[in-house]
């Protein structure tokens, strides 16, 4: 009988066993119980970190009682009725016991099982009582099985009744200690590194890697906890992951790591397209993400509702953008925004939702979780720090890798890394010869510069953004220059940045060069961080002098990507408003390129961007460019569909205005002046 649950899903230390229905067979239910039992024996092979007595115990019983359910299966011709309570029950209990093995050597959850350690002896302890009170009803005198068998059952059952599944004092001694540093930390004292290795040890993670797998778990957990409403357990799961992450930095300095690569480092998704596609005002100040809830407060701040409710219940009164004192508490729904963002949403195929979600996900780390946290990973902030400055090659590396995973999903960690003066070592790193060093470290920088303190330390740094621009250049790896891409796409995210990395001439060269010879993935990074450029007017020029447009339209022309061409789409509707640009595109007899992706492209955003670089062409190139316009008859009902569709968005508007200037060639062509055109687009359209 195969088990309804899905044990990849299931949380640690939750018991979903299902009893068996009573039409089941007893065959299979006997089937099903033998099948359990060996695989609940499978475990004695297995290291149990705490709970190693517990264990040991419940799979001795289980052993027994496996010899008792192959002798029914073997020789058993009596009726069943009596015994198919009892293997019900039986059938049930051993489904816990089963997951309760499974948690207690469960790979990264060895501190929080251990610190769970009253709650699993109980549970085992039930567990058992629970195969005695089957037990009680089970008629071994009429069932046909030995006699040795019987005597063993019946000695098994006397057992578990008076059986005490009580702490180890092992396990006891080392939740003390655990508990005593969590103390220690709180109490802003460094605790000594031996009692925090004997721990270690005890509990047999002796590798970098064994204590990444135990922070990977805690974070999961916590994200489960916080998904779940139910937040009771988050600053203990908090504590034990500043304190992991402490021994992982500082424990495990010197030892061996696998340098596990962030794959999505440098990747923008949807979310991250947006927010360079849209206004900043898109982007709420505390989480850097998109607004799904935007409300504004007393200072006339806007704010995504879950990042400051979070800001407002941690007992911070201050507007964190401007610093005035909240004279009130009250937030006021945005509506106008939020129409604008949900609109922006069904436009770019943006899941809301997906975005609520990591909205939450990222909201709940601007708080440390609970104060052994908060001072660990001040300490650990501190420490990794003076490894970037003072360090070997080695550590310095290591450092860097520490800081990338430590600031990747975690608005709390990259404030405290910012607050220790990492940045300006960061970027002194860059320079280095070693392309998993410069690697670690420019995705360190990426992670920080997400983070307004961290772009302002890096953009007043000397030579701070050159270093930056040297690795998108001339990187070691072209994942290098790729995160460098993505770096600048988020220092490009205020007007003052703006100005300042488009005039710097390297810049936008740089990004073109890797347009033209990166992977998809640094192409797209370098494509929104020229968008984001192109917000400020004059960087416009300095892109169509710099090449852009013929690289662009090459791009267009080769690519297979929808998500690639859709930005380059945008991108050239941005240029294609100077006549320069309209010229370049006309005389590269690109025009027919365009038309053939507003024909194919899916999307609504690219056939948007197609109509927007076919009205500027139309517009600052004249006749030539409507009169092949006209001809064209999938052209109209592609304008006839946006129009229709209601809305007053921007794109609508050109829309209207593109289809007014081919009826007017239509009717006027010997009158035909498009200078008129241009001086009434917009009006009365």
């Amino acid at each position: 009988m195969a088990l309804p649950i899905d044990r990849n899903n299931r949380r640690i230390l939750r018991f979903p066993a299902v009893r068996p229905c009573e039409a089941i067979s007893p065959e299979t239910l006997l089937e099903s119980l033998i099948t359990i039992s060996r695989s609940i024996c499978s475990f004695k092979s297995k290291f149990f970190a705490s709970q190693r007595r517990n264990s040991r115990e419940s799979i001795r019983q289980i052993e027994i009682l496996s010899i008792l359910f192959e002798e029914i299966r073997d020789h058993f011709s009596g009726v069943w009725n009596p015994i198919i309570l009892c293997l019900s029950e039986l059938h049930q209990t051993f489904q816990m016991i089963q997951f309760l093995m499974e948690d207690c050597t469960r790979e990264g959850a060895r501190f929080w099982i251990l610190m769970k350690s009253y709650s699993v002896s109980s549970q085992f302890q039930v567990s058992i009582r629970s195969i005695a009170t089957a037990l009680d009803v089970l008629p071994l005198n009429s069932i046909e099985v030995p006699y040795e068998t019987k005597e063993l059952v019946e000695m098994l059952s006397k057992q578990a009744r008076k059986a005490k599944f009580e702490l180890e004092p092992g396990d006891e001694e080392a939740m003390k200690r655990v508990i005593l540093l969590m103390n220690q930390f709180e109490n802003k004292f460094e605790p000594d590194h031996s009692i925090i290795k004997k721990i270690l040890d005890y509990l047999g993670i002796k590798t970098w890697d064994d204590c990444h797998k135990e922070i990977k778990f805690l974070n999961e957990e916590i994200e489960a906890e916080c998904v779940g409403c139910d937040e009771r357990e988050v600053p203990l799961l908090s504590s034990l992951l500043g304190l992991l992450s402490y021994c992982r930095g500082i424990i495990f300095e010197d030892s061996e790591f696998s340098g596990i690569l962030d794959q999505t480092d440098g990747r923008n998704n949807n979310l991250e397209t947006l927010s360079c596609l849209n206004p900043e005002d898109f982007l709420c100040p505390i989480s850097l993400e998109l607004m799904t809830d935007p409300v504004t407060v007393s200072t006339g701040q806007t704010y995504n509702q879950a990042s400051i409710q979070k800001w407002l219940k941690s007992g911070n009164l201050l507007c964190p953008v401007t610093g005035e004192k909240l004279t009130s508490t009250e937030m006021v729904p945005n509506t106008n925004l939020r129409k604008l963002i949900e609109q922006f949403c069904a436009e770019y195929g943006v899941s809301l939702e997906k975005s609520r979600k990591k909205n939450r996900d990222i909201s709940r780390t601007i708080l440390p979780g609970s104060p052994t946290n908060e001072e660990s990973i001040k300490f650990l902030s501190r420490f990794l720090t003076s490894k970037l400055w003072s360090g070997t090659d080695y550590q310095k590396n290591k450092a860097a890798h520490e800081i990338r995973l430590l600031s990747k999903s975690n608005l709390f960690n990259r404030s405290c890394l910012i607050e220790s003066g990492c940045v300006p070592h960061l970027l002194d790193l860059l320079h280095s010869t070693d392309p998993a060093t410069q690697e670690n470290v420019m995705s360190a920088l990426l992670k920080l510069s997400k983070q307004p303190n961290g772009q302002k330390v890096i953009m007043r740094r000397s030579k701070g953004l050159n270093a930056i621009l040297g690795v998108l250049k001339t990187g070691l790896k072209l994942e290098s220059r790729q995160i460098a891409a993505a770096t600048i796409f988020y220092l490009c995210s205020t007007h003052e940045n703006r100005k300042i990395i488009g005039e710097n001439q390297e810049t936008i060269p740089a990004l073109l060069e890797l347009i033209k010879e990166g992977t998809p993935c640094g192409q797209k990074n370098s494509m929104v961080a020229l968008f984001a450029l192109q917000i400020r007017h004059r960087n416009r020029q300095r892109a169509i002098e710099s090449g852009a447009v013929p690289v662009l339209l090459n791009l267009l022309s080769s690519c297979n990507r929808f998500e690639l061409i859709t930005d380059t789409l945008a991108v050239l509707s941005i240029l294609a408003d100077n006549i320069t640009a309209s010229i370049e595109i006309l005389e590269a007899a690109s025009l027919s390129l365009i038309l053939r992706q507003l024909q194919t492209i899916e999307t609504r955003a690219g056939k948007e961007y197609c109509i927007s670089i076919l009205h500027s062409l139309c517009l600052n190139c004249g006749e030539v460019v409507v009169s092949i316009l006209a001809k064209d008859a999938h052209l109209m009902s592609v304008l006839y569909s946006i129009i229709s569709d209601g809305t007053s968005s921007h794109a609508n508007k050109i829309a209207r205005s593109l289809t007014k200037i081919l009826h007017r060639f239509s009717e006027t062509r010997d009158g035909f002046q498009i200078e008129e055109l241009r001086q009434e687009q917009f009006i009365g359209v």
